[in-house]
């Protein structure tokens, strides 16, 4: 006979097993209830001094890998009540994610901009400066370069990029010439750069290359005070920007939903959120699970999104066909 909560008797013997299965189900109905608030609040999950919030942002794509855990509690359970609960945290899943399993890439576009955290540890960079040029994009920004590297970059892109800048670890190629090239002060050392890229057709665009600092998740939590820190200058220096068309390229170390980069994530859209198909996750290169590298635009309009084949690095390489 069923248990009055809906829970049908699964054999454990008597009625303390009746009993111990009703409180499983409700302990179960509420997580997946919590679980559901968690995924929609997402903003409000406090930090609790260590970035628990930033860090369960970073990773909210993967919430989604609750709902079959939960479904599978309520199966063993045998409990409707909570296997109709665990809709609460899927419809929310749905909800957040939903639009970017639809491919919402389109044709069109004038302007095509790779992103790629080279890595300063990448043993070919050669073969990585192929991969890059091999996409045929109009603007490349390079992060995370040596003095060695750059070099090898320089010559490898001369031929299809015969405009660039490199100033500390991050540079920018373009088939275009570059205006007003100049370093963007995110830290101590340069880590950003701007320029302007006059195409003989169509307005100038204003492309920034951005490296913000690495973060860690270790005993003492998410320690993004630095990363946070260069995202409060760099939107500084996207407040005072006056082009009024925008790219914005590199590795944020950060998702786009992390409520930590807001001061730069609130000014911008992301090309992959637009016109992206899939999550785009980019590290690590391997079997990426975040997405951190990104292309975001002000004043521009995102027609695809896509990631690069891997190279050497790390990281995948990003990018974006975009409509001035």
């Amino acid at each position: 006979m069923p248990a009055p909560d809906g829970t049908p008797d699964a054999g454990l013997p008597g009625p303390a097993g009746s009993a111990v299965r009703r409180r499983a189900a409700r302990w179960l109905t509420a997580g997946a209830v919590v679980w559901a608030a968690a995924m929609a609040l997402h903003a409000s999950v406090p930090n609790a001094g260590v970035n628990a919030g930033s860090l369960f942002q970073t990773l909210l794509p993967w919430t989604g890998l609750g709902v079959p855990l939960l479904l599978a509690l309520a199966a063993v359970l045998r409990s409707r009540i909570a296997a109709v609960a665990v809709l609460a945290p899927a419809v929310v899943w749905v909800t957040l994610f939903g639009g970017a399993l639809t491919d919402k890439r389109s044709g069109g576009g004038d302007l095509t901009v790779v992103s790629h955290n080279v890595d300063e540890g990448n043993t070919d960079p050669a073969g990585t400066a192929r991969v890059l040029a091999a996409a045929g994009a109009d603007v490349l920004a390079l992060e995370e370069l040596s003095d060695a590297s750059a070099a090898v970059y320089s010559r490898e892109l001369a031929a299809a990029y015969p405009h660039h800048a490199v100033i500390g670890g991050v540079g920018i190629w373009s088939r275009h010439p570059l205006a007003d090239v100049k370093a963007v002060p995110i830290m101590p050392w340069t880590r950003a750069m701007r320029a302007t890229v006059r195409a003989p057709e169509g307005p100038p665009v204003a492309v920034y290359a951005v490296h913000l600092a690495s973060v860690r998740v270790s005993a003492a939590g998410f320690t993004t005070g630095r990363r946070n820190d260069a995202a409060r200058e760099l939107a500084a220096a996207l407040r005072s920007e006056t082009a009024p068309r925008v790219v914005v390229l590199g590795d944020f170390n950060g998702a786009y939903r992390d409520r930590a980069l807001s001061p730069v994530t609130s000014r911008l859209r992301s090309a992959q959120g637009e016109a992206g198909a899939g999550l785009g996750f980019t590290w690590p290169a391997a079997f990426p699970v975040v997405r951190i590298d990104d292309v975001l635009v002000r004043g521009m309009t995102p027609r695809a999104a896509w990631t690069l084949p891997a190279t050497g690095s790390d990281h995948l390489p990003v990018a974006a066909r975009l409509s001035r």
